[in-house]
């Protein structure tokens, strides 16, 4: 996608899903209701948007929500009040939007989206993860969005743990498959990251991206990757541990939401803080990785002003809290999966 422009105005701030992925993924569901619901808040349908929910969940008396960077709206009234407000928050005039790719699975839809905010007579595009529980009847339990927080007017980059997980231990491979096991297995192993292993399970050409203003640079080339991934190795799994807490994975693509686990080492020689995040890991035909694309807060903590987070930072490095990861895990343990 070259465009310089969409319906005749200018785009102002490129992101780097709108240039890295040249064309949407085929065969993306157009009533897929995370994506109506997008869709709908785009034409000023707020009241459509709020009606794709049920007063309640189908099996308990819990609320529906809505989950995003800037707020959590839970039961039918509030999501309508954010659906109304969501264009504002952003402080924009109009939006369109381009679904650019779609994963379903295990009563899951992801649609992945770039944002075309109007104002002012030019476009800011936002890439968004919009992340939903399904209902019955194509209706909506959840819906979860992420986004960098430099794209939201006025974010703190505090995003809390979306789950309360019940074992404060890392995500176990063996949930895994393929390219995704062997990546997680390669990332998270103890005592430390194998990156010529994660480097095997990527093509050559894996773009690692997405989520990011378009800075016009974008390697793909393993020798850039292996320094991403070096620099990674320099914390994980050591100070910094991933745990996942959903798993949407179609056989091509798999997206990952997760909350971090943090030992006494990242808090206190990194000053890291648990928050949520979500990941998407596509195939290509050999079965190794093609694409990864993340949306976190990570490494952003010294930016958080604590006056907005909505809590205190003690509390903060309170959560998700370990003293140490076990050496061994992810060793020979993760080999035997």
């Amino acid at each position: 996608m070259e465009a310089k422009e969409i319906n005749g105005i200018p785009i102002r701030r490129k992101v780097e899903l709108y240039t890295l992925y040249k064309e949407p993924q085929a065969g993306i569901i157009e009533d897929s209701p995370e994506l109506k619901m997008m869709q709908y808040i785009a034409d000023g349908n707020a009241d459509a948007a709020a009606a794709l929910f049920n007063e309640h969940k189908q099996f308990s008396t819990a609320l529906p929500v809505v989950d995003t960077p800037y707020g959590r709206f839970e039961g039918k009234e509030k999501i309508l009040e954010f659906a109304k407000g969501f264009v504002k928050r952003f402080n924009a005039d109009g939006l369109s939007i381009i679904p650019m790719f779609q994963t379903r699975a295990g009563g899951r839809s992801v649609t992945e989206i770039v944002l075309n905010f109007e104002l002012e007579g030019v476009i800011d595009q936002v890439p968004m993860f919009v992340v939903s529980d399904l209902g019955a009847r194509g209706t909506l339990e959840e819906a979860r969005l992420y986004c960098h927080a430099t794209f939201v007017p006025d974010l703190t980059p505090y995003r809390a743990p979306l789950f309360h997980s019940a074992h404060l231990e890392m995500g176990d491979p063996g949930l895994l498959t393929g390219a995704m096991k062997e990546y997680y297995t390669a990332l998270h192993h103890m005592p430390s990251v194998d990156v010529d292993r994660i480097l095997a399970c990527m093509h050559p050409d894996c773009i690692f991206g997405g989520y990011a203003v378009d800075n016009g640079n974008h390697p793909t080339d393993p020798e850039t990757n292996r320094r991403i991934y070096e620099g990674m190795a320099t914390y994980i799994p050591s100070k910094v541990g991933m745990r996942y807490e959903t798993l949407i994975d179609d056989g091509v693509t798999g997206v990952i939401e997760w909350v971090h686990v943090i030992s006494d080492k990242g808090r206190e020689d990194l000053g890291r803080i648990a928050m949520s995040g979500v990941s998407s890991y596509m195939r290509g035909e050999d079965g190794r990785l093609i694409s990864i694309r993340i949306s976190d807060y990570a490494g952003m903590e010294k930016y958080i002003d604590w006056d907005k987070a909505g809590i205190t930072k003690e509390e903060a490095l309170k959560v998700n809290a370990v003293h140490e990861f076990p050496v061994g895990v992810g060793d020979k343990k993760q080999e035997e999966l």
